[in-house]
């Protein structure tokens, strides 16, 4: 027996493949179990023309055995095996690929999946153990060979005794050390825990001997602890399955099981897609948010398998940001991997498959809205903020896509409405699509200027969330209807002939107005009188293109301090109020100056903003009371 070098140009390679490529050491087995699969489809595939095989489907299996003492990790198949060249050829060189050939050679197969490419899985066995043997002996060949190796040095190749055809590998796992806990993959359990994580769907048994404890014979409270065969692997995936074939309860046991949630699912999408981008997909909307949703912490994506293997876990280019709420998985066969299998190659295949699984969710969702309205409200009380967060985002790319999966509570019934059912009912000569913008619905209904649009017959929309009314300036229109903010100093409800007549009074109030402008100082940009108010003395409006509730939101983020909107100090034209600012500005221009102050405050109250200075205005009405 005699030491061989690899043929790979130096050391230097097979360092990079143990300690570099991987991120995750638990992948190891998944690289085996992945092989081990594709020898025995290779034996399957050779079956279906070769009598001499003398296997059926069944015949196949993957065990797997843990020797805690001996520190070893035993994974065996019953598949092709190796002739000595092929373990000379496919182990002694790095990064060649015997499964790789094997599908060049039978492109046109249809019934055969092989899952290996590049060659290399086998070497991250060496990221948890520190020598490694494969006993293999190929079918229809007498003799069978050992190939034991404990890293970069190098590997030995002999002959062998082995009774059947097949591979068995033999991982010596490394002592455990301060920062690698290596013995964690010699517990059985742990090792059933990766089988399902990564190879669950593998299409033949893998199989483990595990302890189980049972009672003994003929006692009735004796128990023994004894070995027992299990099957680990489900081997079929729910996905691969036709829908016709698949109960709601099937589907809601696989998310509840497989994401964790206590709760059925809102919706379930499974779709099977073929062409230029060919894949399985199954999806599920949840009733409610993870309780990490809406933090940093939270992580979006879809589980990604190739061909039944997984692939990532979160695959985050899967789903745009305003669906990251949605979970499930894409199995195909089709993408283009990195060479440690782990991550993707951003191609144009990648982009097809997430653009195709965006316009799914967005039908699916859009005939839950049509179908199942009250089901759809309850969805939208959850995630609806981050279908409007995925308006605004982009500078609104995706707000076509979006614009009509929005609710917003109306003014009419006080019931959610889209803005296509607001559009459809607006009476003949509305010009605008009206809403105001506030902390609650009940505070937004007591503004005077939702009253003033009310009084006039017109609906009103709601914005409760700090996006909405962002997310609706992005819109900028909806059929041709632009959005107004009820609290914008340019909302007209007037005729001609009353625009005409405020006109004139605030050309003849002109030095009264700028007198109570000078005394609330630079927190209004003007006063004014105004018709739109029905019983209160005033309010505030805004001009430009920052609200007052914009404001409000802006001031709020980080760095973002100091945002003024265009504030407007509109005072009620017929209430009494309007002739005693006049008969002040005329005899008493210290009080006059007082009472600006006091209606500037009252107004910021009505608008449910705080008062800017309260010692003073509690001065103020003493003053006034006295």
């Amino acid at each position: 027996m005699r030491k061989k070098q690899f043929k790979a140009e130096s050391k230097k390679l097979l360092d990079m493949m143990i300690n570099s490529i991987y991120t995750h050491k638990e992948i190891f087995l998944r690289e085996l179990i992945s092989n081990a699969s594709d020898a025995i489809d290779k034996l399957y595939y050779r079956s279906l023309s070769d009598d001499t095989v003398g296997l059926s489907r069944e015949d196949y299996k993957i065990h797997l055995s843990v020797d805690k003492d001996k520190r070893l990790i035993t994974i065996s198949d019953n598949g092709c095996g190796m002739t000595a060249e092929e373990l000379e050829n496919n182990l002694g060189t790095i990064a060649r690929s015997g499964s790789l050939n094997f599908k060049k050679e039978n492109e046109e197969a249809d019934d055969v999946d092989i899952i290996g490419q590049f060659g290399v899985g086998f070497y991250s066995a060496f990221m948890v153990s520190d020598e490694v043997s494969v006993t293999s002996k190929a079918f229809g060949q007498d003799k069978a060979y050992r190939w034991i190796s404990a890293g970069a040095d190098g590997y030995t190749l002999e002959e062998c005794e082995k009774d059947s055809h097949g591979t068995v590998i033999e991982l010596h796992i490394k002592p455990d050390t301060d920062e690698e806990k290596y013995s964690e993959f010699l517990d059985s359990y742990r090792i059933s825990a990766l089988v399902k994580k990564y190879s669950d769907y593998i299409r033949y048994p893998i199989t483990m001997e595990m302890e189980t404890s049972r009672k003994k014979e003929g006692t009735e409270d004796e128990y023994e602890t004894v070995l027992e065969e299990r099957t680990l692997n489900s081997m079929v995936p729910l996905w691969k399955k036709s829908k016709s074939e698949i109960k709601p309860e099937e589907y809601n046991a696989f998310y509840k099981e497989k994401f964790m949630d206590y709760e059925d699912p809102a919706r379930v999408i499974h779709t099977k897609t073929e062409g230029q981008a060919t894949y399985d997909a199954l999806l599920f909307i949840p009733k409610h948010a993870p309780f990490d949703y809406y933090t940093k912490e939270y992580e979006k994506g879809l589980q990604l398998y190739s061909n039944g293997v997984l692939i990532m876990d979160k695959c985050a280019d899967l789903l745009p940001d305003y669906y990251s709420f949605v979970k499930g998985l894409v199995d195909s066969a089709d993408l283009s991997l990195n060479i440690s299998r782990e991550m993707l190659q951003h191609d144009y295949q990648l982009k097809l498959i997430s653009k195709n699984i965006e316009k799914k969710i967005t039908k699916e969702l859009s005939a839950m809205l049509k179908n199942e309205r009250e089901a759809y409200e309850e969805f939208y009380k959850v995630f609806g903020v981050q279908l409007k967060y995925g308006m605004y985002a982009n500078y609104g790319a995706n707000k076509d896509t979006l614009k009509d999966l929005l609710l917003f509570h109306s003014s009419k019934e006080q019931k959610y409405v889209t803005l296509k059912e607001y559009t459809e009912r607006m009476p003949e000569g509305q010009k605008s699509i009206y809403y105001a913008s506030g902390e609650t619905l009940a505070k937004i209904d007591l503004l005077p200027q939702v009253e003033a649009v009310k009084d006039k017959g017109y609906e009103v929309l709601y914005l409760t969330d700090n996006v909405d009314e962002f997310a609706l300036q992005m819109l900028m229109n909806y059929n041709e209807k632009n959005f107004l903010n009820v609290l914008s100093d340019n909302l007209d409800l007037d005729t001609e002939e009353e625009k005409d007549s405020l006109n004139k009074l605030n050309e003849d109030s002109d030095a009264l107005l700028k007198a109570m402008k000078e005394a609330i100082g630079e927190s209004v940009h003007s006063v004014r009188f105004t018709n739109k108010l029905k019983n209160h003395p005033v309010c505030l409006s805004s001009g430009g293109a920052i609200s007052l509730e914009m404001e409000k939101v802006l001031n709020t983020m980080p760095g973002a301090g100091g945002v003024k909107a265009e504030v407007v100090l509109e005072i009620n034209a017929d209430h009494p109020i309007a002739e005693k600012l006049k008969e002040l500005f005329v005899s008493d221009k210290e009080k006059l100056a007082n009472y600006a102050k006091i209606l500037y405050a009252e107004a910021r109250l009505i608008g449910g903003m705080s008062i800017e200075n309260p010692t003073e205005l509690s001065s103020l009405v003493t003053d006034l009371m006295l």
